[in-house]
């Protein structure tokens, strides 16, 4: 018997260079009526100017759909790891490790 493509598969390719991934340290999100957009940046210690790394653009469903599956995930790894410390809750020096500034 000869077996049936599955038409609910979905191929994902991933090239090299985007598999290596880019580090970010901050996400900045804005919305319309139409569109989340999150900017992703890599704020370096004494660095005065940070650059977009990379800008994702959902429909607010697409938006939702990922909240919801970034918690389930965040969720998932707390249960095998332990929780995860809220940033609120860690004290972050202002210079982030470089120089500090004078006035």
């Amino acid at each position: 018997m000869e077996q049936q493509p599955n038409n609910n598969q979905l191929n994902i390719e991933i090239s090299e260079e985007v598999a290596e991934g880019t580090y970010a340290n901050l996400a900045i999100i804005t919305h319309s009526h139409a569109e989340f957009v999150i900017d992703f940046v890599n704020v370096m210690p004494g660095t005065p100017k940070s650059k977009v790394k990379s800008r994702i653009i959902f429909t607010p469903m697409h938006a939702k759909r990922f909240m919801k599956a970034l918690a389930e995930n965040v969720e998932r790894y707390e249960a095998a790891h332990g929780s995860i410390q809220d940033l609120e809750q860690v004290e972050i020096p202002m210079n982030f490790g470089g120089p500090t500034a004078q006035a």
